[in-house]
C-alpha cells in the first residue's frame, strides 16, 4: 500500500508506521528501525532509511568514531514529526553529526531494545503483547517519569510492568527516592484509574551484576515487593522471559512470567 508522494518518493504504509514508533522510541539504530516498520532484509531498511533521510522524513547521525566504527541512528526530523503529527522528542542533534558517549541516545537505545522485544520480537507460547506507552510527563500526582510501561497477555492473566533501565548514570539516593515514588503510587491505587491494572511490576535493568547487587541492596531496605531485577547482559543472552530475575530479597533467579 502506498501513500503521499514526498519529495520523489512514494511513502509505504510501513514508511509511516516508522515514523509513527519514532515518536515513540525517540532515537533508533538499523536494526531497531527493520524491526519496528517490517523490514526483512538489512539491504532493503538501508534504502529505505536513506531515502527517508534524503526526502528530509527522518535526520541521521552516528554513534561512535571513524576509528572505532560508526552505527548510523534515526530520529524523526521536523517534517516527519509534521507528517504525522507528533511533537519532535527525539535528540536534538545535527544531521550528519557524530556522537561519542551521549548518555541520553545510549539509555534511548537501550530502553528501544527492551521495547522491540516486547512488540516485535518472538515471545513463549501462552505470552502476547498488548501495548507499550512511553512517557514524556510524570504519572498524574508523581514526579515518576518510568522509561516505558508494558502489558501483556499471559495465558489467562494479564501482566502489567513499569521498566526501569539503568546504565550507571543515576545515583543511589535518586534510587532510594525512585523506590519510594513507586511504592506510594502502588499503595495509592492510582494504577487502576490510569492504566485499569490493579497490580503492576517495576522491571529494573542494570548494565552489570554488580550495579544490579547495589540497587537490589537499595531496594532491599525498603520493600521486597513490587520490583524485579536482571542484568542486561543476562536479558541479552537468554531472553527476557529466561530465568534471569532477582527479587530485592531473593538470591537465586526466576522466570518472570
Amino acid at each position: 500500500m502506498t501513500g503521499n508522494n514526498w519529495r520523489g518518493i512514494v511513502l509505504q504504509t510501513r514508511d509511516r508506521k516508522l515514523l509513527e514508533e519514532l515518536a515513540t522510541m525517540r532515537v533508533v539504530d538499523r536494526e531497531q528501525a527493520k524491526m519496528a516498520a517490517g523490514f526483512r532484509s538489512v539491504s532493503r531498511a538501508n534504502v529505505r532509511l536513506l531515502a527517508l533521510v534524503r526526502a528530509g522524513l527522518l535526520r541521521r547521525f552516528f554513534l561512535g568514531s571513524v576509528a572505532a566504527g560508526r552505527k548510523a541512528l534515526y530520529s524523526l526530523s521536523a517534517k516527519g514529526a509534521k507528517l504525522i503529527g507528533s511533537p519532535m522528542r527525539g535528540p536534538r542533534r545535527r544531521n550528519g553529526e557524530i556522537l561519542i558517549g551521549d548518555a541520553f541516545v545510549a539509555h534511548q537505545l537501550t530502553v528501544n531494545e527492551i521495547h522491540c522485544d516486547l512488540e516485535f520480537g518472538h515471545l513463549p507460547e501462552g505470552i502476547s503483547f498488548l501495548r507499550w506507552i512511553a512517557f514524556f510527563e510524570p504519572l498524574a500526582n508523581t514526579r515518576l517519569i518510568p522509561d516505558g510501561y508494558v502489558e501483556l497477555s499471559v495465558g489467562a492473566e494479564s501482566f502489567a510492568a513499569f521498566i526501569e533501565v539503568d546504565l550507571g548514570h543515576e545515583s543511589l539516593s535518586i534510587w532510594q527516592q525512585k523506590i519510594r515514588k513507586y511504592l506510594d503510587y502502588a499503595l495509592s491505587g492510582a494504577n487502576a484509574r490510569d492504566f485499569g491494572q490493579n497490580t503492576f511490576r517495576v522491571l529494573v535493568i542494570a548494565p552489570s551484576e554488580r550495579r544490579l547487587r547495589t540497587i537490589r541492596e537499595t531496594a532491599a531496605k525498603v520493600t521486597e515487593k513490587l520490583f524485579w531485577f536482571a542484568d542486561l547482559n543476562a536479558i541479552r543472552k537468554g531472553g527476557l522471559f529466561a530465568p534471569v530475575w532477582y527479587r530485592a530479597k531473593v538470591d537465586h533467579q526466576q522466570l518472570l512470567a
